[in-house]
């Protein structure tokens, strides 16, 4: 198993990620996902984990679009030259 989480690096270098370490990753992963946080059937797969923090990201991805076009929407019913549509593209442009 852990022969597929080396990786090979430049050279002949190889570096490898411990055991300890990946479920460090994944218990800071758990951690951070509200959908996993909110279960109180005890230990989740790794795997799990990792399907869960992939839908929590598409997810964000989706509500940053949508605030992104809610955002130019109301930027289009303002006056461009007000200090509201100043913040308003502010925020659109990050």
């Amino acid at each position: 198993m852990s022969g597929r989480r080396s990786r090979q690096s430049s050279g002949s270098t190889t570096s490898r990620i411990s055991d300890d370490q990946i479920i460090s990753l994944v218990s800071r992963l758990q951690q951070l996902l509200p959908e996993i946080q909110t279960r109180r059937s005890g230990k989740v797969s790794a795997s799990k984990v990792l399907q869960e923090t992939c839908n929590y990201i598409k997810n964000l991805n989706r509500e940053v679009d949508d605030l992104s076009d809610r955002l130019s929407q109301l930027l289009e019913t303002i006056d461009a030259d007000s200090a509201e549509a100043a913040i308003i593209r502010s925020l659109i442009t990050g």
